[in-house]
């Protein structure tokens, strides 16, 4: 790890360490910032942590499953439509910046040895306690089909993961945006509760939009890496928040 890593990890952790002994009563969270006087540039800073536009840029074309994923549409909204906001080098802003870059790679970057977010032959994700799967299984059927699960208004076993991406990219042709709310914990166990939110404007499963926003919340266990790569995600949400509205309470056909 070099020494602008460990100045970086070293600076998270005291931060966080003001944690302990917080009192809630204050009503505000304890500013968790790295120091912007910092005299190291930002090319010291590693990829993972530069934000996708970043990692875009020094990914290679044959890396991406159907050509590099375009964020403008991001960019304008999220400043928009968000209900936080974070300085930037503050403990939320880093992690929000990490998921990001992961929920980029699982989505556009077919080969786990490929991404750099994370720690591919360690890595493994679950959601609200069920089975953990590896980078290969979220390579193979996607991260929408891992995290979202079976449900009544969801039959994953009969989606694959291009079918996965196509039924929410229609339910939600403007975008189904993401923030960090609060980070509860600093690394290695960073513990943060987030927000997921988008309009249903396109159809899903023979469900007509409604155009209503859809918000749903969570909490995730994110374990990292001395170098601030991921290990493991653990979520905990109510999946029907999202998937009741859509199918307007019907739950779906079961495959036979």
């Amino acid at each position: 790890m070099t020494f602008h890593m460990r100045a970086l990890v070293e600076t998270i952790r005291t931060q966080t360490a003001r944690f302990v002994g917080f009192d809630l009563d204050e009503g505000t969270s304890p500013e968790m910032t790295v120091d912007a006087t910092d005299s190291k540039t930002a090319d010291e800073t590693p990829l993972w942590l530069q934000g996708r536009d970043a990692v875009v840029a020094a990914t290679p074309a044959e890396d991406w499953r159907n050509g590099a994923p375009d964020y403008h549409l991001t960019n304008e909204v999220v400043p928009r439509e968000r209900t936080t906001s974070h300085a930037a080098g503050s403990l939320e802003a880093i992690v929000e910046d990490l998921v990001r870059v992961f929920e980029m790679e699982v989505s556009h970057k077919h080969d786990p040895a490929t991404w750099v977010s994370l720690v591919a032959e360690h890595y493994r994700g679950r959601v609200n306690g069920g089975p953990w799967q590896d980078a290969e299984e979220f390579a193979r059927i996607g991260s929408y089909n891992i995290l979202i699960g079976d449900n009544p208004f969801y039959d994953v076993a009969e989606e694959t993961f291009e079918s996965s991406h196509h039924t929410f990219h229609t339910a939600f042709p403007g975008g189904f945006f993401w923030e960090v709310l609060e980070v509860l914990s600093g690394p290695p166990a960073v513990t943060f509760r987030w927000r997921h939110w988008g309009r249903y404007e396109g159809e899903y499963k023979g469900h007509q939009p409604t155009g209503e926003q859809i918000e749903m919340f969570g909490v995730t266990i994110a374990r990292v890496s001395d170098d601030l790569r991921i290990l493991e995600l653990e979520h905990f949400y109510d999946n029907n928040k999202l998937l009741g509205p859509l199918a307007h309470g019907c739950p779906v056909t079961k495959a036979q």
